[in-house]
């Protein structure tokens, strides 16, 4: 006989600011054929969930609609004709939305195995934060050791990822942060620049005259030309997001309150299309984890089956900066949105 289970899960209700975030419990989902569910164990809280809530991510949704980019969870029931999957067994899954919940279904082929004795707060932070740093520094810039990197945010949850992992590829690595993250920036490998009280172009070119090999920006905007002239000739910047886009966490632009997907998508292209037409040999190169995952999805398994190894290897520790219960997803949203955050925030729904 089915069970009438309830289940508490986050939507949004409207495009704006943490207000927008609700609370709701309704009958847990039951999955279709082809589909598992998921008992959530650690949700990724990431700026392209707020910039989705403001409207202006590609991925936005339409309202209403549960955040929630990546999750780590045990399988907790089966539908049909379902094969090669048990009840107990730990995944990972990136679905885009809906993770912002205490169960989860989804097809059975965006699940991967994970590792059954991680922390799966730890797990979850290589999902989103930790494949897109590998994909840009080994698909995008395809970096070699001794190489010489900036790094953008070098504090937050990407940013860290960059550093752990640049570390392990043996960089030369310059992070911007604020001066109260300087410490930390330091003690993952790189030299921090206070991105306040100092110009980074300037700070890289007294270090190394002839400029970085890559920058890796996840600022967007006119920041892209001041990455552009920290660059040697012939290097990269690394383009994965439009932080500029957001004041305090909220979209600032005029034109709140509404979806829009496409427009920074096609800003973005016009940079790149401009870049082409300055002189220096160097190069502005998109990322998405998204549309990558969509065109290469066996890269995407092989990367994060390769973060699972070094995570299990002890060679990675993501920096988790709060662990909070679903019901707290609002507050998770104000954390994110008034910067500061070193690492990565997790909702942790079932504990």
């Amino acid at each position: 006989m089915r069970s009438f289970v309830r289940h508490t899960r986050i939507i949004v209700t409207h495009y704006g600011g943490p207000d927008a975030l609700q609370v709701i419990e309704e009958e847990c989902p039951q999955p279709r054929p082809g589909e598992v569910r998921v008992r959530v164990l650690a949700a990724g809280v990431s700026l392209p969930d707020v910039l989705a809530r403001e409207g202006i991510h590609p991925e936005t949704p339409r309202v209403p609609y549960t955040p929630g980019w990546d999750l780590v969870g045990i399988v907790d029931q089966i539908g049909e004709s379902v094969s090669g999957c048990r009840v107990g067994e730990s995944v990972a899954a990136m679905p885009i939305r809906g993770c912002y919940a205490q169960y989860v279904c989804l097809p059975q082929r965006k699940l991967i195995p994970a590792p059954v004795d991680s922390d799966p707060a730890e797990a979850v932070a290589l999902i989103l934060n930790y494949i897109t740093a590998y994909q840009m520094l080994h698909r995008s810039a395809k970096v070699k050791p001794q190489q010489r990197v900036l790094i953008h945010g070098a504090s937050g949850g990407v940013g860290t990822a960059l550093l752990q992992l640049g570390q392990l590829d043996r960089l030369e690595m310059y992070g911007t942060c604020s001066a109260q993250a300087a410490e930390v920036v330091k003690q993952l490998g790189a030299i921090p620049i206070d991105y306040r009280n100092s110009d980074f172009v300037g700070e890289i070119h007294r270090r190394v005259p002839d400029g970085v090999d890559a920058v890796f920006d996840g600022i967007g905007g006119d920041n892209l030309w001041r990455s552009r002239a920290a660059l040697r000739a012939g290097g990269r910047v690394v383009v994965y997001g439009f932080q500029a886009k957001l004041r305090g966490g909220r979209a600032a632009s005029d034109r709140r309150g509404g979806r829009h997907p496409i427009r920074e998508s096609a800003i973005l292209g016009w940079y790149i299309a401009r870049n082409w037409l300055r002189p220096g040999r160097k190069s502005m190169v998109p990322y998405s984890i998204q549309w990558l995952m969509r065109w290469k999805p066996t890269y995407f398994r092989h990367d994060l089956l390769t973060l699972f190894d070094l995570l299990q290897q002890k060679k990675i520790k993501p920096l988790i900066a709060h662990r909070l219960p679903l019901s707290q997803a609002r507050h998770a949203h104000e954390l994110l949105g008034s910067g500061g955050v070193i690492g990565k925030i997790v909702l942790i729904p079932n504990g």
